[in-house]
């Protein structure tokens, strides 16, 4: 069998590096490729034909969110499994929502994520166990009634609220949009106002109920 051909993305080079390093160590993965940020990632898999993506989710020029998205768009038979230190309702939602198959936190072992790279690219979701216990705590918290939709968000508030919904933070708004941050900051907080939204959890499923 061939091993696994793995495409490390992260933006920090030392975590990069050692990722790349401590997974091919295994016999049946090659890693035959890393990348700093989103954009490089897409090039970076339309030269190498990796059959798994090890995503990192918050980086410069194209986070994690977008890029993975985008991948699944171009490469739908590519799994991205995401590493990355959030953890929180967002991060979670707006991953699986842009199609990754999996999610582990980066305090992860390296069996585990050996392990998750091998049921990705076997099509099978994979999950931490932490992730899994948060899907489960926000399931239960959506049986409740959802937020109403807002009445009157302006086109460029429903633009910041859709990156919201896919996991980007202020500064990563501001740059996809061009805007400075403390313009996106005033977008966010009349949309939190029209909508009686009290955190950005409640911001993300808003985003998503109005996608569905």
């Amino acid at each position: 069998m061939n091993p696994i051909r793995l495409l490390v993305v992260d933006d920090q080079a030392a975590v990069r590096d050692a990722m790349a390093v401590m997974l091919g160590l295994d016999p049946g993965i090659d890693v035959v490729g890393t990348a700093e940020n989103g954009e490089r990632a897409l090039a970076a898999a339309a030269e190498h034909a990796p059959d798994v993506v090890l995503m990192d989710l918050h980086m410069p020029v194209l986070g994690g969110v977008e890029a993975t998205g985008k991948l699944r768009a171009t490469r739908p038979g590519v799994p991205v499994v995401v590493l990355t230190t959030f953890e929180d309702d967002e991060s979670i939602l707006a991953a699986l929502q842009a199609g990754a198959q999996g999610y582990l936190t980066k305090d992860a072992d390296r069996a585990t994520i050996v392990q998750a790279v091998r049921s990705a690219h076997a099509g099978h979701s994979v999950l931490d166990p932490q992730v899994q216990s948060r899907l489960l705590e926000l399931a239960t918290r959506r049986a409740a009634p959802a937020p109403e939709p807002p009445i009157a968000l302006t086109a460029r508030e429903r633009e910041v609220l859709d990156l919201v919904g896919q996991g980007l933070r202020n500064g990563e708004i501001a740059r996809h949009l061009h805007i400075s941050e403390a313009t996106v900051k005033t977008h966010i907080n009349n949309l939190f106002g029209k909508a009686d939204l009290h955190s950005r959890a409640d911001a993300v499923r808003l985003a998503l109920s109005l996608r569905g």
